[in-house]
């Protein structure tokens, strides 16, 4: 059971019998009564953002939260199926709940699936994947307008700019955090 004086940015705390995330979090203390606790919290199923205001004396169910790691399968329809690496269960995550890490998700992809209850709500990407360059333009020595990088096309369609030397077939590093190019993997 969490306190009012436990609240910070990022905890996780069950509302409603829903989890929400702390996405902001301001704290006063008037001159007189008790201390204000201002929430901006990020329900975790629907994305809805609310603001609450508590006192000290409040209390808080910790969200029921369990990451387990998965494999990626495959997509069809707007659904991702993802196959836990322990039980062989399988789960279905809409496009929505994917979000951008569609871009980065490659066959057999070993991930981070975050559950309330059962019930699967998000995912965790691992910091870096390796993915095949599938369609790069030559790059024209002297082309200064574009500077010193140039767009590609990954295997999973996400484009990106890298440097002029990467062609069509090599495989790059990409940080998933940020989407932008880290390396060329060596072979």
């Amino acid at each position: 059971m969490y306190t009012a004086s436990d609240l910070r940015k990022g905890l996780k705390i069950q509302l409603d019998n829903e989890p929400y995330i702390i996405i902001d979090f301001e704290f006063s203390k008037p001159g007189k009564g008790q201390a204000l606790y201002r929430c901006k919290l990020k329900n975790m199923m629907t994305g809805v953002i609310i603001d609450r205001t508590y006192r000290s004396g409040d209390t808080f169910q910790p969200a029921d939260l369990e990451e387990r790691t998965m494999q990626f399968l495959y997509s069809q329809d707007n659904e991702y199926c993802f196959m836990d690496v322990q039980t062989y269960d399988q789960v279905f995550l809409t496009e929505d709940q994917v979000g951008e890490a569609k871009n980065f998700l490659t066959d057999n992809l070993e991930v981070q699936i975050l559950f309330f209850g059962n019930k699967p709500i998000g995912i965790t990407l691992p910091n870096f994947v390796d993915l095949v360059v599938t369609k790069a333009d030559p790059w024209a020595k002297g082309d200064s307008v574009a500077g010193d990088t140039k767009p590609v096309t990954v295997e999973t369609g996400y484009v990106l700019r890298v440097p002029p030397f990467i062609n069509e077939g090599d495989k790059i590093t990409i940080d998933t955090r940020t989407g932008e190019y880290v390396t060329r993997v060596k072979e």
